[in-house]
């Protein structure tokens, strides 16, 4: 029998959060209820938890985030026909309204209808409750049935690697070719590993620090220091003069991007995929980048690739398990967001069990 209440992360105003017991949502037309079995925290979460996009993410108060999870179908709502109680599910916070030119040409995460629910726009654990509680409801467009041999752990890096994948699909990966990785935190090392199982032989991976130190650790063949040696310079050295084929920006760090552009070789591309704050406006060399066919394509969220990073998980060919360095329960939620923040103990990826570990339920 379904509860009728359950814990939650919610945020009665800016910059306060705290578990509470409320109510169990209940699916509607096309929504399905999913017990939350994982959830990775975002590097988005602390500005979300901080209150610092408040007014936008999210809208109102109180609100639940969290968006990269893993779960259980448990009810289903009217017109659900292909997933039913059971089914082992990973999400996406995006679900774009349906019907407007970009969710039509499939680029939903673009949708024209942004922040409308009335027009069928959600955009979990931001402008829509998340899943940061024991139970959520979600539309099936945001859902997608796991292989049984893929954890709910690694179900919920799925959101994180398929930025990655995204990025990658916009810039294209030459085979045998190198690739150039700034920024070595969670989705700047599933990049590096996400390059190497699309064909790239090498991964330059430019960072500082513990996070470095991990990119070697996790598979990074060449390592660039930028508070050692000018990373330019270094990613030229590396590469014989040449320069590498794709570079991918994943830090968002002032000054990264035009370190990105001047990595690549000519008629090379530069994939962002880090979101950088608002305040970080970059001077590019224009002239260059115009007399050396540069590619460069910005990139947003995971459209059209969860199934795809599932089925290289469940084979084998891309590992997430190593990356998750830390899981919680729910109520330690507080704990969790400082190892996140401060990166305590080599912390890389840390992860929620809102109803207690795989096999287990509270």
């Amino acid at each position: 029998m379904m509860p009728k209440t359950m814990r939650a992360l919610v945020l009665p105003g800016p910059g306060k959060f705290e578990v509470q017991d409320v109510p169990v949502p209940a699916p509607g037309p096309g929504e399905v209820l999913c017990q939350i079995r994982a959830v990775a925290i975002c590097g988005s979460d602390p500005e979300i938890l901080r209150g610092d996009l408040a007014g936008a993410w999210p809208p109102a108060y109180p609100f639940i985030p969290g968006h990269e999870w893993s779960g259980e179908v448990v009810a289903v709502g009217e017109d659900v026909l292909d997933f039913r109680p059971g089914d082992r599910v990973a999400g996406e916070a995006h679900k774009g309204c349906g019907h407007c030119d970009n969710c039509l040409k499939g680029r939903y995460t673009l949708c024209l209808n942004y922040g409308r629910p009335e027009q069928g726009h959600r955009h979990y654990g931001f402008i829509t409750n998340g899943a940061y509680a024991q139970y959520n409801v979600y539309s099936i467009k945001s859902i997608h049935k796991m292989p049984k041999n893929v954890s709910f752990r690694e179900g919920a890096l799925v959101d994180t690697a398929g930025v990655a994948l995204h990025g990658m699909e916009l810039t294209g990966i030459t085979p045998g070719g190198t690739v150039a990785v700034i920024g070595p935190g969670p989705i700047g090392l599933i990049t590096m590993r996400m390059a190497r199982a699309l064909g790239a032989a090498r991964v330059i991976m430019v960072g500082r620090r513990s996070r470095l130190q991990a990119a070697a650790a996790l598979g990074a063949d060449v390592l660039v220091d930028f508070e050692q040696t000018d990373p330019v310079a270094a990613v030229w050295a590396a590469t014989g003069g040449l320069g590498v084929d794709e570079a991918f920006e994943c830090s968002g760090a002032k000054g990264t991007f035009d370190q990105a552009v001047r990595m690549v070789r000519k008629g090379g591309s530069v994939g962002l995929v880090g979101v950088p704050p608002d305040h970080v406006i970059e001077a590019l060399p224009f002239k260059y980048i115009v007399h050396n066919e540069i590619l460069i394509t910005g990139s947003r969220a995971n459209p059209n690739v969860a199934g795809k990073i599932l089925n290289l998980v469940a084979t084998g060919q891309l590992n997430l398990k190593d990356l998750i360095s830390h899981v919680y329960p729910l109520e330690q939620f507080k704990e969790a967001l400082e190892t996140f923040v401060t990166r305590r103990d080599g912390a890389i990826k840390i992860v929620i069990e809102p109803n207690g570990p795989e096999g287990i339920l509270l």
